[in-house]
């Protein structure tokens, strides 16, 4: 694997009941090869769709639980394996819309055919879960600004735990957050979120958990 990981998934008494996850997709062209695009922009280690399917991730949530899954437009064929692979089925998607500090679309990312400004989230669902009661009036959409590469909005921790029930478990996390198990190889509650690129991922699983540092 690209990625080594230094620790198993963490566990909780019951299963997770909410998954959050951002995997460092691969991009590759029609020669299977890393566009070149994506290859000269690369600031972590990526993995390949079968190393992110391959995750026991269906062993550490509950029978009923949802996943929040980050995943490029041009890959979403690949987002929707990996939700099989992980034991979900999807029902919808959550988009983010990435806007400059005037408020118009940030038009600096990448793309083949058109320049993205949106990014969405594959929702799926174990069991027979619905989402909370305020979810009933949450529009699937999330407007906010483009920070660091691959940094995603914090304005998701708040739809997700309005939306969706603990225990949480985010995966491939840039840093702790207060009430979540967070997984990732900047999950070092050390870590000053600023795209800080480590080799290996790590867990750090919180209260009553061991911890373990990415370094």
């Amino acid at each position: 694997m690209t990625i080594e990981a230094s620790g198993p998934l963490p566990r909780t008494p019951g299963g997770f009941r909410t998954v959050l996850a951002d995997p460092p997709w691969r991009f590759v062209n029609r020669t299977g090869k890393v566009a070149p695009e994506h290859r000269r922009l690369a600031r972590y280690e990526t993995m390949t769709v079968e190393e992110i399917c391959a995750l026991p991730v269906r062993d550490v949530v509950a029978p009923n639980a949802h996943l929040y899954l980050w995943c490029p437009n041009a890959l979403i064929p690949d987002g929707l394996r990996v939700i099989d692979a992980w034991g979900f089925r999807y029902v919808s998607m959550i988009v983010w819309i990435k806007r400059r500090k005037d408020g118009g679309p940030d038009g600096r990312g990448v793309g083949f055919y058109f320049r993205n400004v949106t990014e969405p989230i594959l929702f799926g669902v174990r069991g027979r879960m619905r989402t909370l009661p305020p979810a009933r009036s949450q529009v699937n959409l999330i407007e906010a600004r483009k920070r660091e590469h691959s940094r995603k909005p914090d304005e998701q921790y708040e739809l997700i735990e309005t939306c969706s029930p603990g225990p949480y478990l985010e995966l491939f996390a840039r840093y702790p957050r207060d009430g979540w198990v967070a997984w990732g190889a900047e999950a070092d509650p050390d870590v000053v979120p600023r795209g800080r690129r480590f080799r290996n991922y790590a867990w750090d699983a919180g209260q009553d958990l061991p911890r373990a540092a990415a370094r």
